[in-house]
């Protein structure tokens, strides 16, 4: 199955390989600035009909109902269903294990699946043994919370990979040039860093609508 394949390693790889693009250079771009808000347009009004607290619609430049759709399309997703994660001992198990709860789940914003992830870092432990999915007490390295988080049934492959994007831009941000797991190994690092990096990513890509 393609979802045992997947190893933080290659994960770490086809992040930054995402990353890179230019697709996602334009993605990212800009994400800080706030689009500028177009300048209303008053109707034209009759002589015999003045602007007025009674036909303010007029004052508008496109049709209430229209105003009212984008409004509606810009709110926020509904919040997936969540389930709690399993415990310790769950942590520990072979992630095979738990492919069953991919079962009827959907797909999910990047954002959302970090939010996932680092769930797992805390609730299950972070750890930085190069490159390891898991130690023997079921802690995760940041790249491996990912992968726990999609085959827990959150996100698909594919937002696994842009969600290593996101954490990899959130790196570049804070001036670190290399990938997430030599970031996660690195001497002196905490498990309080790695909630931070992910907290970060998460927020970035929220920003970006993603």
């Amino acid at each position: 199955m393609a979802t045992a394949l997947l190893t933080p390693e290659q994960l770490d790889g086809q992040a930054s390989r995402l990353h890179d693009t230019q697709a996602w250079q334009q993605i990212v771009t800009g994400w800080e600035c706030t689009a500028p808000e177009p300048a209303l347009t008053p109707a034209v009004v009759g002589e015999s009909s003045p602007a007025g607290p009674s036909d303010w619609r007029n004052l508008l430049s496109v049709p209430v109902d229209r105003l009212v759709d984008d409004t509606l399309r810009t709110l926020p997703a509904a919040p997936p269903h969540e389930r709690p994660l399993p415990g310790r001992l769950g942590a520990m198990l072979p992630d095979r294990v738990h492919l069953w709860r991919r079962v009827g789940q959907g797909d999910l914003r990047p954002s959302t699946h970090l939010g996932y992830a680092r769930q797992i870092l805390a609730e299950w432990g972070w750890q930085n043994t190069p490159y390891r999915l898991r130690n023997a007490r079921g802690a995760r390295c940041v790249c491996g919370a990912l992968i726990s988080a999609h085959r827990l049934g959150y996100g698909s492959l594919d937002t696994v990979d842009r969600a290593g994007a996101w954490l990899i831009t959130e790196l570049r941000a804070q001036g670190w040039p290399g990938l997430i797991g030599p970031w996660n190994r690195a001497p002196g690092r905490t498990a309080a860093d790695a909630l931070a990096l992910v907290d970060g990513a998460a927020r970035r890509a929220a920003s970006a609508g993603h």
